[in-house]
């Protein structure tokens, strides 16, 4: 019998990852969540793992809820889950809270450092560090009441994180993806609606297959 190894892929993101269903608030069942729709598409060969925390940011401590900071956290999340063949890294839109005041060119500094520790991670089980591809968040649209308040005055700089994270990967060598040719926010104007997620998904599908292959 042939045995083949599946291939892990990481889902490093925020409220979009986790799967906040705009205006409500509630989760998505993970059928509807864009890792599990990838999950589906690419198979039972691949292992697709969730890691999507609501408020998360690249780097920057939320003084309201503790444990945000990505840039505290990465690493003992790749530790956890090694031997990861892919991380996929969906942040940024929590940089840009109004409280935080957080320029777009800050949070593409912030991903740098997540970079940073993503190419320098090796694991005892794997001493290579994984794939990375970097997945801009969706443009932040019409605000509901609840969102204006948060993002109050982040619209333009939403509107710059997808250039100046692509040009933050560069020197890592690592992969992009802007989901707004895909991908568009639901109706609180920050969340990914049903079908935004399964239009990332299914965008993100031929990149990860063309990224890690299939497993052998």
């Amino acid at each position: 019998m042939l045995v083949t190894k599946e291939h892990a892929i990481l889902c490093f993101g925020d409220s979009n990852t986790w799967g906040y269903q705009p205006l409500t608030g509630e989760r998505m069942r993970r059928t509807e969540r864009w890792p599990g729709i990838l999950q589906h598409a690419l198979g039972a060969d691949f292992n697709v793992i969730e890691e999507g925390l609501n408020g998360r940011t690249t780097a920057f401590d939320e003084p309201f809820r503790d444990g945000r900071n990505a840039r505290k956290t990465l690493l003992a999340v790749l530790d956890s889950h090694a031997p990861l063949d892919l991380l996929i890294i969906m942040l940024g839109t929590n940089d840009l809270k109004h409280h935080l005041n957080v320029s777009a060119h800050e949070s593409a500094r912030g991903l740098s450092s997540l970079l940073q520790i993503a190419s320098h991670n090796g694991s005892t089980f794997n001493q290579n560090a994984p794939n990375v591809l970097v997945v801009a968040p969706p443009k932040i649209g019409n605000l509901s009441e609840l969102m204006a308040h948060h993002f109050e005055g982040s619209v333009a700089r939403s509107a710059e994180l997808a250039m100046v994270y692509k040009d933050a990967c560069a020197p890592w060598s690592c992969s992009f993806v802007d989901s707004n040719p895909v991908a568009s926010v639901g109706e609180d104007g920050i969340h990914l609606n049903q079908q935004g997620h399964r239009q990332l998904a299914l965008a993100l599908e031929p990149v990860v297959r063309s990224l890690i292959g299939d497993p052998a």
